[in-house]
């Protein structure tokens, strides 16, 4: 199951950082939006499909092509943390091969996105008090990478338990032999 788990969960956690990273490249101005949260995402749930492909390896493989819900699901989660680990690796190179850029250009993008709506006076002062609040904590590792690691996660917890559930059944995609 390791070899599985590092196998495809460092080729899900390669795909999402290498798309997030060069999105971030071709569209810099862009960073924040709603629609780059949605492609990051969906980015996500496509690479994250590997973890069904990893969970159906593992059952046809190792078990014989049957497996019962929880070590598939286990499987899975194992899968799933490698990509959060390659993620959140991946992404602290980015950063600092930007000079930890991304944060500043997000935090600017907030308030001229505020101030474009027409947010003035104190409304404008307290976000801008709470970007600058914000760039302080992102500037710590110990805040970022568990923050990191939470986007990515959830997404392949969610995987997980789709495909343990359908691949508990050996009738589904049964092991050729």
């Amino acid at each position: 199951m390791l070899r599985i788990a590092l196998i495809y969960g460092a080729i899900a956690g390669t795909i999402v950082i290498g798309v997030m990273t060069l999105g971030f490249i071709l569209d810099g101005e862009e960073k924040g939006a709603a629609s780059g949260q949605i492609f990051g995402y969906l980015t996500m749930l496509v690479a994250l499909t590997l973890i069904f492909v990893g969970v159906k390896r593992h059952r046809d493989v190792n078990h014989g092509g049957v497996i019962k819900f929880t070590p598939a699901f286990l499987t899975g989660l194992a899968i799933a943390a490698v990509a959060g680990v390659f993620y959140v690796v991946g992404w602290e190179i980015y950063l600092a091969t930007t000079d930890h850029a991304f944060i500043e250009q997000y935090s600017a993008a907030v308030i001229e996105k505020k101030k474009a709506a027409g947010v003035s006076g104190a409304a404008l002062e307290k976000l801008i008090a709470d970007m600058e609040k914000m760039v302080e904590t992102y500037g710590n590792p110990f805040f970022r990478v568990p923050i990191t690691f939470s986007e990515i996660f959830p997404v392949g917890l969610l995987v997980s338990i789709v495909s343990a559930a359908i691949l508990r059944n050996p009738n589904v995609l049964p092991a050729r032999g």
